[in-house]
């Protein structure tokens, strides 16, 4: 029999199956072998995975392939034969049908993995682990050095899959049974209760590393005692949350398998309980003991295989999709929140919707579409983990290029973009203006000060001079603070506690959390409270919600230089640069940065602003990435050739510096004041 992987079509699977299909995990069988199938076709080094011609057009030609992709919603065994290609051989060496140009040689596997050690049984699954004989479990294995590494501050974060060239796999199978297992046990003594007792769904993108993960995540909690799982299926990061907090499922816990808007080769996970998403100080802790258990039993352990179903062989799963009782309870909100006594309240509106091929398509056809609004203008709303047609991430330009052109195309009254997993939305009106960063933050201080007069409103630090004036203007307060969503989240919870209502926390990036839905970062609840306040406003016949920004200031330029840090301690070497930007421009004009003068309050790094003349203002923001080794440096500007200029002053100051004693590379400093 011919190797999955080259098997177009699986003649058992109907034509006609439907979308909730996709919520079963799909099959990876072909992959579980110690080395590939001789005859399997395989990308004889990395680099050819973007450089082979023959590969591109293979897999452009391959029709296998484009049905797999473009219908990734109904054709489940497409896509099994997808992702075990995938897994083989990397991703865009994919059902390759009479492929000449690449030589077949041993790819490695995703995950590395590897047989049990000789004479040395892998410590099992347990009881709650369906009887197998050894062809029905693989292994694989990791280190707890890498394990350690997976934290992302308060989330999972790893390469998944092989085949990009300098990118090693770190979140293998092994890893996720091990985490499962840590985060089980974390999650029982929280609770005080037993890890049998302990009950946790686990959602996903559509990832193609997605279905493995889920199905070796499942089997770490079988092994820490846990009696009841719960498969989600297809889901979205703030869906998994409310499935904690929603009477009728009541779960412990939940997990979600996404990297967000990264590559097709990564993946992660974010972890929930009742009380919101885990804090930096968990996940650190939950990673450190996996480590533990990994030095423990370096041999790995044995993980059941998908069956050819695209079952789990773990026997305390239970399949319960949750995306309809979510769309069930957003289509509640937009029918509440119009006020019409008419039960399709969105009939005469023309929506557009685009998923960018991760989980929000449900948005358009579970949602929107049932109220009665026109999504034929909505698009790439089918799940594809191989991300084919842009970026999905509101911040992409391509991304918001791609899903404005669609809006005015179609006519639409209104435009929504949604990240993969839907915890972040950017808005499209009519005439196809983009509304993310600054002015989706606007839009929904306005939404949420009518509502809440006098809150505060909490952001990151990135955002510009305009939206603080706007959100002064409209009576609220503004409160910048510092990048990373959960830390704005976690602002914003501590004044409310504090007796300082705070309704809206939101991050430029699209991380928008409201204070009367759980204080969660979710880009489908952001757009509907976007969509009621547009429907409103045309039912009474004014103007699109852009008439809301009319008197927002905006800047002419706006850039961001990211400064490499090559010291091992760069958190230290950041420090370092800001303490001397700092002493530098409180030299007034006597130094090297004019009409500058330091902001009174930094929450993060250091925020100068620029007295531009005319009553112009700009500023730059220079701060300590929080997780990578570099200094980020932002400039705004409402003068033409500001940001150059004010660029050209901090190549002044390097130069004086002597570039290599401040320990970074300004290369993207000076590329912006040409």
């Amino acid at each position: 029999e011919e190797p999955l992987a080259r098997r177009p079509h699986d003649p058992r699977v109907p034509a006609s199956v439907g979308p909730s299909e996709l919520t079963a995990p799909l099959a990876l069988a072909d992959a579980r072998s110690s080395s590939p199938p001789e005859d399997l076709p395989a990308v004889s080094s990395p680099a050819s995975l973007v450089s082979n011609d023959g590969i591109r057009k293979a897999v452009d030609s391959s029709q296998a392939f484009r049905q797999a992709s473009a219908t990734f919603s109904r054709v489940p065994a497409c896509m099994r034969a997808l992702a075990s290609a995938a897994r083989v051989s990397g991703a865009t060496n994919l059902l390759q049908n009479g492929l000449d140009t690449a030589k077949p040689t041993a790819a490695r596997r995703v995950g590395a993995l590897t047989p049990a050690r000789p004479g040395r049984r892998p410590r099992g699954v347990g009881s709650r682990v369906r009887a197998m004989s050894a062809k029905d479990t693989f292994v694989t294995t990791t280190t707890p050095e890498t394990l350690r590494k997976l934290q992302n501050g308060s989330d999972v974060r790893g390469v998944a899959l092989d085949g990009v060239e300098g990118e090693p796999v770190t979140l293998n199978e092994e890893a996720a049974f091990l985490i499962a297992e840590a985060f089980a046990e974390w999650l029982a003594e929280k609770m005080g209760k037993e890890t049998k007792d302990v009950v946790i769904a686990v959602g996903r993108d559509p990832r193609l590393s997605g279905p493995a993960l889920a199905n070796a995540s499942f089997a770490g909690f079988a092994n820490a005692g846990c009696a009841r799982v719960v498969d989600l299926g297809l889901a979205t990061t703030p869906a998994c949350f409310v499935s904690t907090v929603t009477a009728s499922t009541d779960y412990d816990a939940a997990v979600m398998l996404t990297a967000s808007h990264l590559p097709f080769n990564r993946n992660g996970a974010k972890f929930f309980t009742k009380d919101g998403g885990l804090d930096k100080t968990d996940i650190r802790s939950i990673c450190a003991a996996a480590a533990e258990k990994c030095a423990a039993a370096p041999g790995g352990h044995a993980i059941p295989s998908l069956r050819d179903d695209g079952s789990t062989g773990v026997a305390i799963v239970e399949h319960a999709p949750f995306l309809p009782e979510y769309a069930k309870q957003l289509r509640a909100l937009i029918v509440d929140g119009v006020g019409a006594a008419d039960p399709r309240p969105l009939r005469g509106f023309k929506i557009a919707v685009d998923a960018g091929n991760g989980s929000g398509g449900f948005f358009a056809t579970e949602v929107l579409e049932p109220l009665g609004a026109d999504v034929d203008g909505s698009q790439f709303l089918d799940p594809d983990g191989t991300f084919p047609n842009h970026s999905p991430n509101p911040e992409d330009p391509e991304a918001m290029a791609s899903a404005a052109r669609a809006t005015k195309a179609s006519g639409a009254d209104l435009g929504v973009v949604f990240d993969t997993d839907v915890d972040r939305s950017a808005v499209i009106d009519g005439s196809g203006v983009a509304f993310n960063r600054n002015r989706l933050i606007a839009l929904l201080a306005a939404i949420v000060l009518a509502e809440h007069p006098g809150s505060t409103i909490v952001t990151d630090s990135v955002t510009s001079d305009g939206l603080a004036a706007f959100i002064e203007a409209r009576g609220g307060k503004h409160l910048r603070y510092m990048r990373g969503y959960k830390n704005v989240i976690d602002k914003g919870r501590a004044l409310d506690a504090a007796g300082e209502p705070c309704h809206l926390m939101i991050e430029t990036s699209g991380h928008g959390a409201m204070k009367e839905n759980y204080n969660l970062d979710d880009g489908a609840y952001l757009a509907v409270k976007i969509i009621i306040e547009a429907v409103r406003r045309k039912n009474a016949g004014g103007k699109g919600v852009g008439d809301l920004l009319s008197d927002l200031r905006e800047p002419l330029e706006e850039a961001e230089a990211r400064l490499k840090i090559s010291d091992e301690d760069f958190k230290a070497t950041g420090a370092r640069l800001v303490r001397a930007l700092e002493e530098e421009v409180l030299k007034g004009d006597a130094g090297a940065f004019t009409n500058a003068s330091p902001v009174a309050v930094n929450h993060e790094g250091y925020r100068v602003r620029v007295d531009e003349g005319g009553g112009k203002q700009g500023w730059f923001l220079l701060r300590q990435s929080l997780h990578d080794p570099v200094c980020v440096l932002n400039f705004e500007s409402e003068k033409n050739g500001g940001v150059k200029k004010m660029a050209a002053e901090f190549v002044k100051w390097f130069d004086a510096a002597a570039d290599e004693s401040l320990g970074v590379d300004v290369s993207a400093v000076r590329a912006a004041a040409k």
